[in-house]
């Protein structure tokens, strides 16, 4: 494959290669955003495409240890997360898989730990965790990744039941840096989801970290949550108290401050003086495209959050307002994963959330670029195709190329004998794949049946994407809890044609976390923001790829940074990388 860097940009219309711009008019936010009445080719049918099972094929044994051994205690059901991300510098998506481990007394010989595999391009993978310097064990649960010092080497972070832990990235060597960083939190919390974020536009990655709820064993113990025919089970968020996240402002120099106060991200029950949130899912994510990054939140069995950023450093939670707090029937859901993308081409917004089993998932839609939402699953197609499965990862990804984006959901339940009190359930349940159909099906989605890897019974947690072969469609790993990781090749052979784009931030943060990708190609528009942070515990690589169908030009590609910048960039060739690298003006 060719890798095209550009480092000449076009400003205002015009393209810089050493010669004099040629005079245009400047874009305007109206010729951004306008609804394009041409749209993509559209079929009422999924395309025949295959996912492969390639996990052991590819190099990856991880099998993923949750620490149970008979008691049910609730962290033993939740993790965990992973991470496409390139390590190394060298241009392809490495991996990294969060592990848990055993309760203190239960430890064998065998500790478990955590696993990071380097890809050699083609899809092959090595483990590299002990000379990369991380092999450490602790009850993990997610990651992210983000290159907080802006040095061009990302680096990690992990969540987990205790403190959370930060690794520099030494130059493809990792090194701990949590204390002196500041952002361990306390030994009693359980965070879960993570994610780097630019909230106050000043060039560097700050840390937001989502806790669950307060819990400890004894605690757990004393609820001593039943399931008739089952004895002892493992107990539901509601019977525990809530918490609060934290926001860790980037002050440079290698240290972060707790604003979470400040910042406003505390959100109290005014009844019970309670913190409300029990959080699993993020999305960072500029919902109102005011230019400053706003944060979803996925939270178990209570209202999920929407913090509007309205500058200044300081946020406000306006889920409720904003129609995302609740399902459509008007009630709390158990929600697990979460994305958010503009799925139709246009303005409107989807944010979906994986729920708990019996819950179908929401798919929220906005009206026009802002909001507010309203719950369309059962309108778009995934109501009651979503209704049995306990969904925790999902995102929006165009797996078929065809410039519409898709849905996927890894499912899995918490109960291992679920089957003996509701026949309808099992612990391990198929991933689910929708096809997005533009408008030719009369709804949006239909599910898409794959006889290979993910029809398979997992029980699925994290879930993230990445083009591990450089063939420039999107492959799939899902971990399982305290199972392997799969790892599913998308062995699509449909012609269609892509692009995909990878941004190096000057003015901004180096990986451009927050950018605004707006990509014009056969007179339909797409938009991608950049950011990593998604699904549920994981992370997904950095490049964004589009979707191009038949089109083999791109007629129109704007940046727009998150510092502001506006750049318009020249596509001469697709079916490719192309690296844009900021200008400043």
């Amino acid at each position: 494959m060719r890798r095209i860097t550009l480092t000449t940009i076009l400003l205002t219309g015009a393209w810089l290669t050493g010669c004099e711009p040629t005079q245009t008019e400047p874009v305007t936010e109206s010729d951004r955003i306008e609804t394009v009445s041409v749209v993509a080719k559209a079929v009422d049918r999924p395309p025949v495409v295959r996912f492969t099972d390639i996990t052991e094929q590819a190099g990856i044994d991880f099998v993923h240890v949750n620490g149970a051994y008979g008691e049910r205690l609730m962290p033993e059901t939740i993790g965990s997360g992973a991470a496409f991300f390139d390590y190394d510098n060298d241009g392809d998506a490495d991996l990294f898989l969060v592990n848990s481990r055993y309760w203190t007394g239960q430890e064998g010989d065998d500790m478990p730990y955590q696993a990071l595999y380097q890809n050699d391009g083609q899809g092959g993978f090595t483990e590299v965790t002990g000379e990369a310097g991380l092999k450490l064990t602790l009850f993990g649960m997610g990651v992210a990744v983000g290159d907080y010092d802006n040095d061009g080497w990302r680096d990690l972070y992990i969540t987990a039941v205790g403190e959370n832990r930060l690794f520099h990235n030494e130059g493809g060597r990792f090194r701990e840096v949590t204390r002196e960083a500041g952002v361990g939190g306390r030994s009693s919390d359980w965070s879960s989801s993570s994610a780097f974020l630019d909230y106050d536009n000043d060039g560097d990655l700050d840390l937001f970290v989502v806790n669950y709820v307060k819990w400890s064993r004894k605690i757990d113990l004393e609820i001593d949550f039943k399931l008739m025919g089952l004895g002892r089970a493992y107990g539901a968020p509601n019977h525990f108290v809530g918490t609060n996240s934290y926001l860790y402002r980037n002050d440079g120099a290698g240290r972060f401050t707790d604003v979470s106060q400040a910042a406003g991200i505390k959100v109290i029950d005014p009844g019970s003086g309670a913190p409300v949130g029990m959080g699993l899912g993020i999305v960072p994510a500029d919902y109102d495209w005011d230019g400053r990054v706003d944060i979803f939140i996925a939270n178990d069995t209570v209202r999920n959050f929407l913090f509007h950023n309205i500058g200044d450093g300081r946020y406000e939670e306006i889920g409720v307002f904003e129609g995302i707090a609740y399902d459509r029937d008007g009630k709390a859901t158990g929600g697990m994963g979460i994305d958010v993308a503009r799925y139709r081409n246009d303005q409107t917004q989807g944010l979906l959330v994986g729920n708990f089993a019996n819950e179908m998932s929401s798919l929220f839609t906005s009206v026009g670029r802002g909001a507010p939402f309203a719950d369309e699953a059962v309108l778009e197609g995934i109501g009651s195709a979503t209704r049995l499965s306990l969904t925790f990862g999902v995102f929006f990804f165009d797996y078929d190329l065809d410039g519409r984006l898709d849905l996927f959901h890894a499912n899995g339940h918490l109960e291992h004998e679920i089957n003996k009190v509701q026949p309808s359930q099992h612990y391990a349940q198929p991933a689910q794949l929708f096809w997005n159909c533009g408008e030719a099906c009369g709804r949006r989605f239909v599910e898409a049946i794959d006889s290979g890897g993910l029809s398979q019974p997992m029980v699925g947690r994290g879930a993230a994407y990445a083009d591990i072969d450089s063939d420039g469609d999107l492959d799939v790993l899902i971990t399982q809890n305290g199972r392997r990781a799969v790892l599913l090749r998308n062995d699509q052979e449909l012609g269609n044609h892509w692009l995909r784009i990878k941004l190096v931030g000057v003015a901004a943060n180096r990986d451009a976390h927050g950018a605004r990708i707006e990509l014009t190609a056969g007179g339909v528009t797409q938009y991608c923001e950049v950011m990593p942070a998604r699904s549920y515990m994981s992370q997904v690589e950095l490049p964004v790829t589009f979707g191009l169908g038949d089109f083999n030009t791109v007629e129109k590609l704007i940046v727009l940074w998150p510092d502001g910048m506006e750049q318009e960039v020249a596509v001469s060739q697709v079916d490719t990388i192309l690296v844009i690298e900021q200008v400043l003006r």
